[in-house]
């Protein structure tokens, strides 16, 4: 594990590291990327607009691992039990459809939501053009509140 934390060192490796640290992010697994994305612009504040064009990127990989992860489960799921499944408490996210996606950024539900998008079988591109909208003004908006909040973060 210390040879891995060393690996993604921020100083040395940039926007590597916030790439791998939002893709990961996007997944189940609970890792936020946010203050990846805010040390590398305190460390160099002109890394700014690539540093949020990376971690969207990296983020909506990312949640397009988890939409095909849930697509896969939908699948595996049907042809364990002979028939197709549906949850009814998720059929108001389908009539929502992938906009539904846009709310992919929020904290705890978002990156299931990107699973539950693929279960429902929703569109793949759709859905990933509004997590990317999604992802990419909540690290606009919380990287600039940041470097608001820290008046020295940009100097």
């Amino acid at each position: 594990m210390h040879q891995l934390l060393h690996w993604l060192a921020l100083p040395q490796f940039g926007l590597s590291t916030v790439f791998v640290v939002s893709f990961i992010s996007a997944t189940l697994l609970p890792l936020g990327s946010e203050p990846a994305v805010f040390g590398l612009i305190k460390l160099n504040p002109g890394l700014f607009w690539p540093a949020i064009l990376v971690a969207t990127a990296g983020n909506t990989l990312g949640g397009a691992v988890s939409w095909w992860m849930g697509l896969g489960t939908h699948k595996a799921v049907d042809r364990a039990a002979g028939h197709p499944t549906e949850l009814r408490a998720l059929a108001w996210l389908r009539r929502f459809g992938p906009r539904a996606c846009l709310l992919s950024w929020l904290p705890i539900v978002g990156d299931p939501l990107c699973a539950v998008a693929g279960w429902l079988r929703l569109p793949f591109w759709p859905c990933m053009a509004y997590m990317a909208v999604g992802k990419f003004l909540r690290y606009l908006v919380m990287t600039t509140a940041l470097l608001y909040a820290w008046p020295g973060a940009a100097a």
